[in-house]
């Protein structure tokens, strides 16, 4: 059986830390979608299109051949229904992120019952993207806490 996995999020940008949970996922499963989400009600700080170009880049870098990245504008749980994914990957870098986890978790289990969530702990607490965005909007050295390709994206060297 060919065991499957979604981890979404809005990867506005894509950081170091999410680049370790979806190796730690790829080690676990046969294929991980990992979905860019978009919500017309949220603006972007980077295009959604251009992320996931470099989020591919990233991960094939890292060689992890088993992942799939996707742009999504619907509800992550319909995605994972829709294709018969029974297991969502989340980071939790704290218990305010476990949270807020567990109640999107029991929205999506009213949407697709069968939905089970993987928890992996952030090796790094202290990235997130929106401290990346914060930092780059200041013209800080991200360099360390962005893959080279999405670093490459965000700054267009």
């Amino acid at each position: 059986m060919n065991k499957r996995a979604i981890y979404p999020g809005s990867f506005d940008p894509f950081t170091n830390g999410h680049l370790d949970i979806v190796r730690k996922s790829s080690a676990l499963f046969d294929e991980v979608y990992v979905v860019v989400g978009v919500n017309s009600n949220k603006k972007r700080t980077f295009d959604a299109e251009g992320i996931k170009a470099a989020m591919e880049a990233a991960i094939k870098d890292a060689g992890i051949d088993n992942c799939i990245v996707c742009v999504y504008d619907g509800l992550t749980a319909e995605f994972a229904k829709e294709r018969g994914i029974y297991y969502m990957i989340r980071g939790l870098r704290n218990n305010m992120d476990y949270n807020y986890e567990e109640n999107i978790a029991q929205v999506n289990k009213l949407i697709f019952p069968e939905l089970e969530y993987i928890y992996f702990r952030a090796d790094n607490v202290a990235v997130s993207s929106s401290m990346v965005k914060d930092l780059f909007s200041y013209d800080h050295d991200i360099s360390s806490y962005v893959p080279k390709a999405v670093y490459r994206y965000m700054t267009g060297c």
